[in-house]
């Protein structure tokens, strides 16, 4: 009896053994997650990540290849660096990518993740999209804010003018014009002069403060079991300066619904008072529906732009002018662009970008190698999915490097040169909407950067003006760095000083 009991037991342990074999080789056929590193209990690789992640992250690909998988605390991280795997991700099946998956500082500042960046794609996704930007960053509607922008670039021109032959922080200088550019379309001729320059201050510190807070690491997003405890304050810390930064908005927004009031009670038309987004916003109604804006909307448009416009547009305009000091003669070539286009006789305007070749070969491949979001934002599949023969999970994060692609020795020659005339000839055509696959430093499908338009503005407007007027020269010899900071945008470790001096005889141009 106990014989038949052993062999008993010993068939049905080995059957157990074979279904399980089996049952684990029916799964793999199905499951076939990519490749990659194994890390440690509980965290997985988050101790191996480093300073700079994408860099990191491009040394992996090096070793698993192009798509691998990361388990980074409790999430599963997907990393594709190859322009094929990308076009299937935001091309071929781009519905299925369309969503993102915030962080829990992204949710802070985005009333919910209700603004464009984050919420779920959809009717209302596509309504947003299309407000923001068919209709509120429309050619028309840029150049009727355009003036706004132009009166700011020339208040930081004099500005420049009054410290040339001193050493001045370039990053600075590109934080505050941009934002000042920002903050005069949001809101225009709102707020009389006085209150107008204490909010326009509040503001600017309320941005840079919520930019430091979004860009640091936050445990809680790797592990959310330790969300409740918000061990780094990072949830708190940005509620803290998304109110201050929605109390402005409140206080900005009744202001006008009060001017309006008055104005058109004396008769004033519409078109003389709302030159700003913030009119758009007030008038807006939508074409299908009938329907206004509610003021959570408004407030959530008004917050896409500040990081949409503000931290990618400076860093990118700090990029380039390092770039340039690294590169005398790159930056003679601009120039002297400038003076053939513009005129020793004249300031730029904004028409003139479309005629600077040269510098927008500069740009372009200044944001070759310096992307603003190096690994873009990343997407997550609404129901699992098969790129390039591997099981991508449903929720799982997965991120474009980039940064990694644009530095590819496969698809560039010398790769980690800086030589803008890889952008001109046939190549000149080759501009930020993401239909190049190995050229995509703002994205590419349904989720490329909304605020594309209205940044590449800024940025070419403000670059050819300050390059226009000034000459631009190291101190003291020291050339500038081009060392990274990973965060929310890709910014230059060290702060970028520089002499400025009028380049222009006419110093009239500089009153």
């Amino acid at each position: 009896m106990a014989i038949i009991t052993f062999h008993t037991v010993l068939i049905a342990v080995l059957s157990m053994k074979l279904l399980l074999l089996l049952f684990k080789k029916l799964r793999s056929a199905k499951v076939k997650l990519p490749p990659g590193p194994y890390g440690v209990p509980l965290v997985g690789y988050l101790p191996f990540l480093g300073r700079n992640i994408h860099q990191t992250f491009m040394e992996l690909a090096n070793i698993y290849g192009p798509i691998y998988k990361l388990s980074i605390g409790q999430k599963l991280f997907v990393l594709i660096s190859s322009p094929a795997l990308a076009k299937e991700v935001v091309r071929d099946q781009d519905i299925t990518f369309a969503n993102r998956n915030p962080t829990i500082a992204a949710l802070a500042f985005s009333f919910g993740g209700k603004d464009i960046a984050f919420t779920p794609y959809g009717p209302e996704w596509c309504m947003l999209r299309r407000i923001f930007v068919q209709e509120m960053q429309s050619n028309a509607n840029l150049d009727v804010f355009y003036p706004l922008r132009r009166d700011e670039v020339k208040k930081s021109v004099i500005d420049v003018y009054r410290s040339s032959g001193t050493p001045i922080d370039v990053g600075l200088l590109a934080f505050t014009s941009v934002i000042n550019m920002i903050t005069s379309m949001f809101w225009g001729g709102t707020l009389e002069a006085d209150k107008g320059a204490s909010i326009n201050a509040q503001f600017r510190d309320a941005v840079s403060e919520l930019l430091v807070i979004w860009g640091k690491p936050n445990i809680s997003d790797f592990i959310p079991l330790l969300a409740r405890f918000d061990i780094q304050g990072v949830e708190r810390d940005m509620k803290r300066s998304s109110r201050w930064i929605e109390q402005i908005f409140d206080f900005v927004i009744d202001q006008r619904i009060q001017t309006n009031s008055l104005l058109n009670g004396q008769g004033a038309k519409k078109n003389d008072t709302n030159k700003d987004f913030l009119g758009f916003l007030l008038e807006f109604k939508d074409h299908d529906t009938g329907k206004s804006l509610s003021r959570a909307q408004m407030k959530a448009f008004l917050a896409d732009i500040v990081i949409g416009g503000t931290g990618t547009t400076s860093t990118a305009f700090v990029w380039t002018m390092a770039e340039l000091m690294l590169h005398p003669k790159v930056m003679k070539k601009a120039q002297d662009e400038l003076l053939e286009v513009v005129g020793a006789g004249n300031i730029v305007e904004e028409y003139h970008s479309h005629k600077l070749l040269y510098l927008q070969a500069v740009v372009k491949e200044t944001l070759r190698l310096h992307p603003p979001a190096p690994v873009l934002l990343p997407r997550c599949p609404i129901q699992t999915c098969t790129v390039g023969g591997y099981t991508i999970p449903k929720g799982a994060k997965v991120f474009l490097n980039a940064w990694a692609i644009q530095r590819d020795s496969q698809l560039w020659e010398n790769p980690s040169k800086f030589e803008p005339e890889r952008f001109l000839g046939d190549a000149k055509n080759l501009d930020f909407s993401g239909n190049e696959f190995h050229y995509i430093p703002f994205g590419s499908g349904r989720r490329i950067c909304a605020g594309l338009r209205l940044g590449e503005r800024m940025l070419m407007y403000t670059l050819s003006t300050f390059l226009h007027m000034f000459h631009w020269n190291v101190p003291d010899d020291q050339m500038p760095d081009t060392e990274e900071k990973f965060g929310i945008v890709l910014e230059k470790s060290t702060p970028l000083i520089a002499i400025p001096m009028p380049r222009l005889n006419n110093l009239k141009l500089y009153e």
